[in-house]
């Protein structure tokens, strides 16, 4: 590709876009679209950001350097107007986007269908049905025109008002409000804690509330061949519009780049003050110097002689399986992780993508990965902990490892210098800091300096593989709003 590069070729482009994630790709793309000259700049050798693929333990068998599972991706407004299936990407849904096993055999399969796993619920089906369906749009299309829009929220005020009700709870105060049995707390404490934020913190159900939604109106998707096809359609469609890359390049101050009349940093407020450096000062910097990361995450990827061999066997209809038993037992994992302490039973968040995607492992293997939250910055090795978790609910599991690779929080930063400590949120997810991201501003992408805008996960709408922050930035710059 000509126009992958390591250095520039120009001393000036219109935009330079520092970090080469899907927020920093889709902020170029919108940038290109108006017609002006773009340059995305990225320090690792491959582009993407927590949203690529590699051989992490054996030849053939591809793993996911970070994210997987892509509910927000697939739904994404902004994804959804380009012709990103023409540049090489295809979609794969599992058979049910999650499940959450429990001792003794029993799993509670989440379906597209509503009905359908309304049914596993008994006593809180009809629970289940009335909360859902209360808050689930029937055309999802007509949902991303709002999020597009937000102002167009404001023709919606009933649902709104019904989401917002429900997402500034706590997970453990909704679901124990909502759910009488312990599986259907504990299912959804399991999609709430992707969050890792206490249980009990005020706005941690919003992420349980958005995800079960999402499983419901658009499935929880998976790109075939690996995350890195995502990364490498946008970059295919950036560079048909005239866009540059530039890899392997680190920006260690303003002085690296070419002139720009806009500059869009795909970073969050840890690496801009590094870049940046004297040129913040005032409240903003300190702003910045205060905004807080969230807990860390360990990762283990394995290469398997076969399908996990699950307790209950419909766990294998799930692409993502979420792996901590009860709410309680949930919520003493994760609030173990802001007290500086490592759970003996860590809630795991475990993905099996080659079960619906064939080309991940050679046939009649497997690949699996998992992660568990943990202290910001913690260097204890959880592998175990988290072994003992899976085979706890699929017996059988570790006599399939042919081979692992261990992704420590270090190593975790040191692929992707957005996740400090581990952190793969871009900073941690608390009220404070969910909607006032990286700063309280109006126009939170905007920074004191004319032209300079950051589009990172630092800013809203936050973490996931959707590119709207990008989006939304580059909208800024064209509206000039400061």
């Amino acid at each position: 590709m000509s126009q992958t590069r390591s250095k520039f070729c120009h001393d000036k482009y219109d935009v330079v876009v520092v970090g080469s994630g899907p927020n920093g790709l889709a902020a170029a793309i919108i940038m290109l679209q108006k017609g002006f000259s773009v340059a995305v700049v990225e320090a690792q050798s491959t582009a993407g950001g927590g949203c690529r693929s590699a051989e992490l333990t054996l030849p053939g068998y591809i793993h996911d350097v970070c994210s997987s599972v892509h509910p927000l991706g697939f739904g994404s407004p902004f994804f959804r107007t380009l012709p990103l299936k023409e540049h090489g990407l295809e979609w794969l849904e599992p058979a049910a986007p999650f499940a959450h096993p429990f001792d003794g055999g029993k799993a509670i399969i989440v379906h597209r269908s509503i009905d359908e796993t309304a049914e596993q619920l008994g006593v809180d089906a009809s629970h289940y049905k009335r909360f859902i369906n209360g808050l689930l749009p029937r055309d999802w299309d007509a949902v991303c025109q709002v999020l597009r829009k937000p102002v167009e929220m404001l023709w919606h005020p009933i649902n709104m008002t019904k989401f917002g009700l429900c997402a500034i709870q706590s997970t453990r105060g909704l679901a124990s409000a909502l759910f009488r049995t312990p599986e259907a707390r504990g299912t959804f404490a399991g999609v709430a804690a992707h969050s890792s934020l206490r249980l009990d913190d005020i706005g941690s159900a919003a992420f349980g509330v958005v995800l079960e939604v999402a499983a419901h109106g658009v499935g929880w998707p998976i790109p075939r061949g690996g995350a890195q096809k995502i990364t490498d359609a946008l970059i295919s469609y950036m560079v048909s519009l005239g866009g540059e890359l530039i890899l392997s390049s680190p920006v260690d101050s303003l002085a690296d780049l070419p002139e720009w009349r806009y500059l869009f940093l795909d970073l969050t407020p840890r690496q801009v003050l590094r870049i940046v450096g004297d040129r913040l000062q005032g409240l903003y910097r300190k702003q910045l110097e205060h905004y807080k990361y969230g807990p860390g995450s360990f990762k283990v990827d394995w290469a398997l002689d076969g399908p996990i061999p699950w307790a209950n066997a419909d766990c294998r209809l799930a692409g993502t399986v979420h792996i901590g038993g009860t709410m309680e037992e949930i919520a003493e994992s994760e609030l173990a992780n802001w007290n500086g302490r490592h759970s003996e039973r860590p809630y795991v968040l475990l993905v099996q993508s080659s079960l619906c995607d064939d080309t991940r492992a050679p046939a009649g293997k497997h690949t699996a990965w998992a992660y568990c939250h943990v202290p910001n910055g913690s260097t204890f090795d959880m592998t175990e902990r988290i072994e003992n978790q899976i085979e706890r609910f699929a017996p059988g599991f570790q006599k399939l490892i042919l081979a692992k690779a261990v992704t420590t929080t270090a190593l975790m930063e040191s692929k992707n210098a957005n996740y400090i400590g581990g952190d793969i949120n871009g900073g941690a997810l608390t009220l404070g800091q969910l909607f006032t991201r990286p700063v309280p501003r109006v126009v939170p992408y905007c920074t004191p300096i004319d032209g300079m805008y950051i589009c990172s996960s630092a800013s809203p709408p936050g973490g996931g593989v959707h590119g709207m922050c990008g989006y939304y930035a580059a909208h800024c710059a064209l509206r000039g709003w400061r």
